[in-house]
């Protein structure tokens, strides 16, 4: 069977492409050959987070891999047999657990028997999605389409030292169709911000700094932030690091959610404000999900029996390219109503 050719280069030109057709090729059984990867980037190829995902890829659908090595711009994958069970990758880096899980959830989905996976890595880190947002935004609204996955946050892992660790739960299930355009009346605004091997005031501040910005907003609905915080001494993590993530849920059973990561000089007021702007920015919108979920989504979209609609709060490239992959892959057609940097509606044709 000849390999599919997927260039790396086009549209976003990120390890998105990558992440994407590693999915549907084991979930398919078809063959890939991705080339160009990452290549106008600053440093080109696969860096250690995507290697770790193309290894744990190949690990779990029994795959022959050639190139798959760090600096690597061009990679072909041979699936086998997805399995399933327990699994243990350890990325080594501060990079990101979140975009390994975005790569093998897909998979684990369509596999024969419950697995479970323990990564480790950074889960707060900069250019990806941060591990609150996963557990509290992005599986419960995969949890329309049918998913059944959890992630049990074992420890933080932040730039530049990483050492999070986190353990991946997913069930086999049969993909169902959604039609969710307009996200509803918003009930309830919740958070948790956080801080490691710093003092307890700084998630604090933020929490307070997210509150004040939401109340200021005209948020007349119950706010709840959580706090999580470490007395010093019984604090396990190997490095400090902070951050807040916000989500809300509408009368429909729809959440949106947004982010800000602490960094050495921002102040904490700032970190809680700038997580607010993000997620007022999106409720502005009226649809159903996030601008991040707008791309997470579209494999799901894809894979799933029947026609799924979906309202996204922004188009961004990430969601376009996305869909050129798949589009590439399983012949599935998309149509977006709306053009990039604006709300749009996307449905499978």
């Amino acid at each position: 069977m000849s390999a599919i050719e997927i260039d790396g280069s086009v549209l976003e030109g990120g390890g998105q492409i990558l992440r994407t057709a590693l999915a549907l090729s084991a979930i398919l059984g078809k063959p890939i050959r991705v080339f160009n990867i990452r290549a106008r980037r600053s440093n080109p190829g696969l860096q250690q987070q995507h290697l770790t995902g193309v290894l744990a890829a190949a690990r779990i659908a029994n795959a022959q891999v050639i190139g798959a090595v760090k600096g690597s711009t061009e990679l072909t994958f041979k699936p086998g047999r997805i399995g399933c069970g327990g699994f243990r990758f350890d990325i080594g880096t501060a990079g990101s657990v979140t975009l390994v899980i975005q790569t093998i959830l897909p998979i684990l989905v369509f596999a024969p028997c419950d697995s479970t996976v323990t990564i480790t890595g950074g889960t707060d880190v900069p250019w990806s999605p941060p591990i609150d947002y996963v557990r509290f935004v992005m599986l419960p609204m995969l949890g329309l389409f049918g998913v059944k996955a959890e992630v049990r946050l074992v420890r933080r892992g932040h730039y530049p030292r990483g050492g999070g660790e986190v353990v991946l739960t997913v069930r086999p299930s049969e993909l169902r169709a959604v039609n969710a355009v307009e996200f509803g009346n918003l009930v309830e605004i919740r958070g948790l911000s956080h801080a490691v091997r710093l003092p307890a005031h700084v998630a604090r501040r933020q929490a307070d700094s997210a509150r004040n910005a939401l109340v200021k907003a005209g948020m007349a609905i119950p706010i709840e932030i959580s706090l999580e915080t470490y007395e010093q001494g019984k604090d396990p993590h190997l490095g400090p690091g902070s951050g807040i993530v916000l989500w809300v849920r509408s009368d429909r059973g729809y959440i949106k959610g947004a982010d800000a990561l602490g960094e050495r000089g921002k102040p904490a007021e700032v970190v809680g404000e700038e997580a607010v702007n993000k997620l007022l920015e999106n409720l502005r919108s009226g649809m159903a999900f996030d601008e991040h979920m707008g791309d997470m989504v579209i494999p799901y979209m894809a894979l799933a029996e029947g026609k799924s609609i979906v309202g996204v709060s922004k188009i961004t490239l990430h969601t376009l390219t996305n869909i050129y992959v798949i589009e590439q892959i399983l012949g599935v057609r998309f149509s977006v109503d709306g053009t990039e940097g604006r709300p749009g509606v996307i449905k499978v044709v």
